[in-house]
């Protein structure tokens, strides 16, 4: 239950009563109205701006509509108090009975609290990762996985139908390059002295494992053979070892996709013919020359005629080649043939996440699709800033294994996947980032990944002694959303109740924006508000959770513990890092 999608709907419904009275015009529109939590906590719980939206077409003053608004909204059982404040601002306090019943609710609700039918209906394709299959996956592509697995998570708990994908670039001359590469290192494996690698070539010692593996399945069939014979059958063969590589760092960082597409596959089954076949149906396709790019002298710029798109139709800058002078496929032709196939089985939205030195492809990408779609797919990119790697605050030193970076697997072996995953999500995606190898596993209050779990950590602390102490008494959610909550009349234990009711907010709010770590940084306020009253008992008894002469007290603050407990973990889920139920 979103607390302010259900009052606005109580808040559209005492403006239709007012309809009703004669003291309203019939039929306002409220499509712009909203109910939100006011900016200053000091002005209530619930501010809604129902009366500046339906001052105009009323032709009432804002202040004259929002205090009849407040004069109704106030008499419901759940309002404390309501005003009007500003030019017509109608803000709500709500009453202490209220939090009781939503904590119950929590509790009744489970794993299930926050999750959300807004999504319903609709089906969601991100693809993330899709790094060229030349190499190990970096520390760079962790960034992009993480936020693309949280986001597909974050879009599920919100009710949409998700898939995740991986698209593999195994087509272009990036992956004839490392055939090449990959057959130097066969050579090498079948005794062949190889010197310095040339100029071209990649140079990381991990190819090594690559051409024993071939050696040893093929022997010396191909050394002899012309290039023309093996470069096929190493380039597959290359391809498919690295991306068992790949596969395997995933599934250690916790991600395992729904499916994976070969871009060669979908040029061999003629998806890109279909495409422009597409284009040219609806006039969007026309031969034609582009201008210099900007900083070329005209003397040094030959324009010559290709095969292009009307991107200018669809808000690019300028038309795009789909055609390479030699009449091969742009690499742009062959992503928006993807797009297409994405949209064909059945996605009405998609989203992409991609290093930011894809910056220059959202404008064309975005023409494309509304293009090859009608304007019928939803479409949304999501770039990722590279991350700087640090050490006690000095930069990493390249990995030996890679030769040229650090690998996501060297990362994985030092931190773990969990703290990876959760420091990932404590920036925006196009946000810079530090990753320090020694800060991030600090058990320190300024280390967000400690912080959150020594708070989940200690929810099972407590409850762990209260099952001792209490023998046979019932501690789970559903017993303890039946016991006294009335009793917790604190502010802070209200304050923790107002996080756990914001939860399904968050989740459908951080849905629609695509913005995974709203979900890091709730759960450490949620955190740092349980920690606060946890350390304030320490200097009162009267506010600590075991209240031996108190029992109905103390099982209402078990109950407030468990729900901190279980929107924590829920939190943790969506960003795919596991509950610690005790630090070490």
């Amino acid at each position: 239950m979103n607390l302010y999608t259900a009052f606005r709907d109580r808040v559209c419904q005492e403006i239709a009563a007012l309809a009703d009275a004669g003291e309203l015009p019939a039929d306002l529109p409220t499509r712009n109205i909203k109910v939100e939590p006011p900016r200053d906590t000091a002005h209530g719980d619930i501010a809604t701006n129902a009366a500046l939206v339906l001052a105009k077409p009323a032709g009432r003053k804002p202040r004259e509509i929002g205090e009849r608004l407040a004069e109704r909204l106030g008499a419901l059982d759940d309002v404390a108090e309501a005003e009007v404040a500003g030019p017509g601002f109608v803000n709500l306090r709500l009453a202490t009975s209220f939090w009781h019943g939503m904590l119950a609710r929590v509790l009744r609700a489970g794993k299930q609290w926050g999750t959300s039918d807004l999504g319903q209906g609709r089906t969601v394709n991100v693809e993330y990762v899709s790094a060229n299959p030349t190499g190990p996956l970096t520390v760079g592509h962790a960034r992009g996985a993480v936020v693309g697995d949280a986001t597909a998570s974050l879009l599920a708990a919100a009710g949409y139908t998700v898939t995740r994908e991986y698209y593999i670039n195994d087509a272009g001359a990036q992956v004839d390059t490392l055939a090449r590469s990959a057959y130097l290192r066969y050579r090498e494996a079948l005794g062949e002295a190889i010197e310095e690698i040339p100029a071209g070539l990649y140079p990381g010692q991990y190819l090594r494992a690559v051409g024993e593996a071939l050696a040893e399945r093929d022997g010396r069939k191909w050394l002899d053979a012309p290039e023309s014979e093996w470069l096929p059958a190493v380039r597959q063969f290359a391809v498919d070892h690295l991306m068992t590589w790949v596969r395997a760092d995933l599934a250690e960082l916790g991600i395992e996709h729904d499916r994976f597409t070969s871009e060669r596959d979908l040029v061999a089954r003629g998806a890109v013919d279909a495409v422009l076949e597409t284009l040219d149906e609806r006039g969007l396709i026309y031969e034609g020359t582009l201008p210099a790019p900007r900083g070329t002298k005209p003397e040094d710029w030959e324009p010559s005629p290709q095969t292009l798109f009307r991107a200018t139709d669809y808000g690019d800058d300028q038309d795009r080649p789909l055609k390479k002078s030699d009449g091969a496929w742009t690499y742009f032709a062959v992503d928006i043939a993807y797009h297409l196939d994405k949209h064909r089985r059945g996605h009405d939205t998609l989203v992409d996440v991609l290093g930011e030195d894809h910056g220059g492809h959202v404008t064309r990408m975005k023409a494309a699709v509304r293009a090859v779609t009608n304007d019928e797919a939803r479409f949304h990119i999501l770039l990722c800033r590279v991350v700087k790697l640090l050490r006690g605050g000095q930069p990493v030193k390249m990995s030996k294994r890679a030769g040229t970076f650090v690998t996501l697997r060297d990362i994985l072996d030092e931190v773990g996947r969990d703290v990876i995953r959760f420091t990932m999500l404590t920036r925006k995606n196009d946000a810079a980032l530090d990753f320090d190898l020694q800060k991030v596993v600090e058990q320190s209050k300024d280390n967000p990944v400690f912080y959150v779990h020594y708070a989940h950590a200690r929810c099972h602390s407590v409850l762990r002694h209260a099952e001792r102490e209490m023998g046979d008494t019932a501690l789970d959610a559903p017993a303890l959303a039946e016991v006294e909550l009335e009793r917790l009349q604190q502010p802070d234990e209200i304050e923790l109740i107002r996080y756990l009711t914001g939860w399904p907010r968050l989740i459908e709010g951080a849905a629609e924006a695509y913005e995974p770590h709203r979900v890091a940084f709730y759960l450490h306020d949620l955190a740092a508000s349980f920690h606060g009253f946890w350390t304030k008992g320490k200097d009162d008894a009267t506010l600590r959770f075991l209240q031996p002469e108190d029992m109905a007290l103390t099982r209402a603050r078990l109950a407030l513990v468990r729900g901190v407990q279980q929107v924590l973990a829920s939190g943790l889920e969506i960003m795919g890092v596991t509950p610690v139920t005790e630090l070490r």
